[in-house]
């Protein structure tokens, strides 16, 4: 039985940049790096004489989770990875969405540090989360991310773990 979320991955061209803009410009913090080469990462994502250069990412002050992390950023050194377009309505594509308290004061860091914005903020109109915000944009490797601000009376301040 599925008991939590234990992470999200993305894979990454380069792994110092994707740090930097998780960490510089999203707010994310850094909690942990590695080097996997080894039997059992080969094994895992199904590659022979897989390397992998890792960095997991979290929200400060929120609760930590089971894995301690919220997103795990992922370089392959061999194979070497293969680029793709970025299509949000390819089958198996995905997004990763985030509650923020302020759009428009988090933009212009996330857009010097290489983030493109899809759309415009728009305010939401319908469903659940009507009268609050959110914005598609796409990190320096064409991941899509979401940010939603919730309305006012949703906001959730980050639980202190």
């Amino acid at each position: 039985m599925i008991v939590d979320l234990w992470h999200v991955g993305l894979v990454v061209s380069d792994i110092e940049r994707a740090i930097a803009f998780y960490r510089d410009a999203l707010g994310l913090e850094l909690r942990h790096r590695q080097d996997q080469a080894n039997p059992y990462t080969s094994s895992l994502v199904g590659y022979e004489d897989a390397s992998l250069r890792i960095a997991q990412m979290r929200l400060p002050g929120a609760e930590r989770g089971r894995s301690g992390h919220l997103v795990e950023l992922i370089e392959y050194v061999n194979p070497a990875p293969d680029q793709v377009e970025a299509v949000r309505a390819r089958i198996g594509a995905g997004h990763l969405a985030l509650q923020v308290t302020d759009i428009d004061a988090l933009r212009p860091r996330l857009e010097a540090a290489g983030a493109v914005l899809v759309n415009e903020p728009v305010a939401i109109t319908a469903g659940i989360n009507t009268g609050g915000r959110a914005v598609y944009l796409t990190d320096p490797d064409g991941i899509t991310l979401e940010l939603v601000q919730p309305p006012a009376k949703q906001l959730v301040a980050p639980v202190a773990g």
